[in-house]
């Protein structure tokens, strides 16, 4: 019998034609087949008219009463209408651009149909025609696209299992399976396709996602597991050198940076390497820490990296260490794609020699020809932007060096634990004496202009304004306020105010030119997109006004709101906004209500799920087919739990019991959790 695995061409009826269709979304194998799960279920319990709500989707049974009419209108366009009777109940179909089915309707027939119900109208917008053998039944909703739809995938997977669903294999060890009562993985994939009722479902949907968050919590371990990681060298710092360093800042650190740098530089002292997630809500002072860090592991002989996600970021964290670092008379280099050649070969010379002790960098750093004389120290900045293999890579430029990864778009303490391991996780939870609280304001389109006019004082006073926008340029699809049209209409209004745009399809030095003009004061308003999100710092930006604001994330929002209130002078973020829906109303109203990040980020969570916030581009927290890591997150503690045990069997991948959990792990791929 052929195997899961190989390719669906191995299946009747499909050729390369359709195996070509099948690869758009993302289904090559026999198992990508059976494994392709429905995202939603349609229910076709058929229901009475009197008892219908309004805008509910229903299944209905009756009697056709008139001869279905078509009319056309626009281009291709039309409209099939009839009338039908339930019980005393008569109501009007419409069906739009499905005049084909007029042929299939015929006055005094009984008729199955699934569709809208507007109470108002008495009438119900088709949606399908359903067949007798659909009642009391659901049927799965996939995701399709233009190449291959519903009605040719659902017989594909029902002919995949009739086929070759004996061949699923248990992977889960059976102490497992007995403990919690889960369903057996073969009939569990059946179920989430063709659910017998919605307990077989629920019980189906439990098992897999079960299995999801298990899987993934075993390979996150072994990546993290102390036990295997190789022991790193202690780093025994010098303990006054750093109180020296910190005696030079002009301002004390707060109790939760003391605590966070206690936490990361007891780390350095173990033979285990370091695997810390530093956690800080947008101006906490995260980077000061890390310095800190940098600085015990460079006094204790060995040397240390930064890798940020910008070219701007780096530069800019470059700077700021290199005026920390000044009393030190420590060796610090930048290391980014646009570095000159010549540059380049010298650092990467003087890493290798051990002459420059600390590196700055974007994903340079980790291209295989940069090499560490005695890399102690590892810090990825805004981790969530990087790949796990990324991650591996910077890792593996010495030997079992100490990682701290930090991220300022807070992900709750649980799910932090869960989702990366073993990784310990420190939380810097208060903010630097003087920063200053900022103000918050949510406004329509309309009052736009009038907002403008009010800020012009400030921004004649000396102080500088940002305004992000979520487009660069102008977009067919959707009507937003985009960065160009945006710069324009500020240019001619402001005729008085030097105005500079930015986003990232600049090249990077005319986006260096235009920020080192805005840090400088040399620009007074500056229209951008979201490049400016994270780390930029100037303090004399007192107004942060974000257009379309409904069409960022709370945890973005909080992000840029947190490039202002940086200096002495008060400042304000002004959200321009007409949501249509209530969540959209719902997060406008919160981020006006709440200034601490982690508790929007839990609003956030809540109002729109993890697939919405966690996105590859905004978090590390991964993406899974099935899990909800806030609705399944118990599933996920007993997940964690479960795989903490069986890592902490010294032998496991040894026992015949894990055999098969094994070779599911070997045939994973994990930074596909990330797409």
């Amino acid at each position: 019998m052929n195997d899961i695995e190989n390719s669906v061409l191995e299946m009747k009826g499909v050729g390369p034609k359709r195996a070509e269709q099948l690869a758009t979304l993302g289904i090559t194998t026999i198992k990508d087949l059976l494994f392709y799960f429905p995202f939603r279920f349609e229910d076709f319990e058929v229901r009475s008219l009197d008892e219908a709500l309004d805008q509910e989707k229903i299944v209905i049974k009756g009697l056709v009463l008139t001869e279905p009419v078509v009319s056309y209108f626009g281009r291709r366009r039309n409209r099939l209408a009839f009338r039908i009777r339930q019980g005393e109940d008569v109501a009007q179909v419409v069906f739009f651009n499905q005049g084909y089915l007029k042929t299939q309707i015929a006055p005094g027939s009984e008729i199955l149909l699934f569709g809208k119900w507007d109470s108002n109208k008495q009438q119900l917008l088709g949606i399908k025609v359903l067949q007798q053998r659909a009642l009391n039944s659901f049927e799965p909703v996939y995701h399709v696209n233009k190449h291959l739809q519903q009605r040719t995938l659902i017989p594909l997977i029902r002919q995949a299992f009739e086929m070759f669903g004996s061949r699923i294999e248990e992977v889960l060890p059976e102490r497992l399976l007995e403990h919690f009562h889960l369903m057996e993985r073969k009939k569990a994939v059946h179920a989430l396709h063709f659910p017998a009722s919605h307990h077989e479902y629920q019980a189906a949907r439990q098992r897999m996602v079960f299995e999801e968050f298990f899987l993934f919590e075993m390979q996150m371990m072994s990546l993290n597991h102390p036990r295997n990681l190789p022991p790193g060298k202690v780093l025994k710092f010098d303990n006054q050198k750093l109180k020296a360093l910190i005696q030079t800042l002009p301002f004390e650190l707060t109790a939760a940076q003391k605590r966070v740098t206690n936490e990361i530089c007891r780390d350095l002292l173990e033979k285990q390497p370091m695997q810390r997630l530093l956690q800080g809500d947008v101006g906490s002072g995260k980077t000061l820490v890390a310095a800190l860090g940098l600085y015990a592991a460079v006094t204790a002989g060995a040397q240390g990296a930064l890798m940020v996600p910008t070219e701007i970021l780096a530069r800019q964290h470059a700077a700021s260490l290199a005026e920390l670092f000044q009393p030190t008379g420590l060796v610090l280099a930048l290391l980014t794609s646009s570095t000159k050649p010549g540059e380049r070969q010298a650092i990467l010379a003087g890493l290798a020699a051990g002459t420059i002790d600390i590196i700055v960098g974007t994903h340079a750093l980790i291209q295989e020809d940069v090499e560490f004389k005695n890399l102690g120290l590892v810090i990825v900045d805004e981790q969530h932007r990087f790949g796990v293999n990324q991650r591996k890579a910077l890792r593996a430029k010495g030997h079992s060096p100490n990682l701290l990864f930090m991220t300022a778009t807070p992900i709750p303490r649980t799910l932090a634990i869960t989702t990366y391991g073993e990784m310990k996780v420190s939380v810097i939870d208060e903010l630097p004496q003087g920063r200053q609280p900022i103000q918050t304001f949510w406004l329509s389109h309309k009052q736009w202009s009038a907002a403008l006019r009010s800020l012009t004082a400030e921004i004649a006073e000396g102080h500088q304004m940002y305004v992000v926008c979520p487009l660069i340029g102008e977009s067919e699809m959707m009507d937003l306020k985009n960065a160009e049209e945006t710069f324009h209409e500020l240019e001619q209004t402001y005729p008085q105010f030097t105005i500079g745009l930015l986003h990232g399809q600049l090249k990077n030095e005319e986006k260096e030119r235009i920020m080192e003009a805005f840090k400088k004061g040399k620009l007074q308003i500056l229209v951008s997109t979201t490049v400016i999100e994270v780390g930029v710092d100037v303090p004399n930006a007192t107004v942060m006004m974000v257009m379309d604001a409904d069409r960022f994330g709370l945890a973005q929002l909080h992000q840029l709101r947190g490039r202002v209130g940086r200096g002495k002078a008060a400042s304000k973020c002004i959200l321009i906004a007409d949501p249509k829906s209530e969540m959209g109303k719902r997060r406008m109203k919160l981020m006006t209500e709440i200034s601490d990040g982690f508790a929007l980020s839990e609003q956030d969570l809540v109002l729109r799920g993890p697939g919405e916030v966690f996105g590859a581009r905004q978090s590390g927290v991964p993406n899974f087919a099935l899990g909800d890591l806030v609705r399944d997150e118990k599933i996920l503690q007993a997940a964690h739990g479960c795989a903490l045990k069986i890592w902490q069997l010294a032998d496991w991948e040894q026992q015949p019991e894990f055999a098969a959990l094994k070779r599911e792990l070997a045939a994973r791929a994990l930074d596909g959790y990330f797409d």
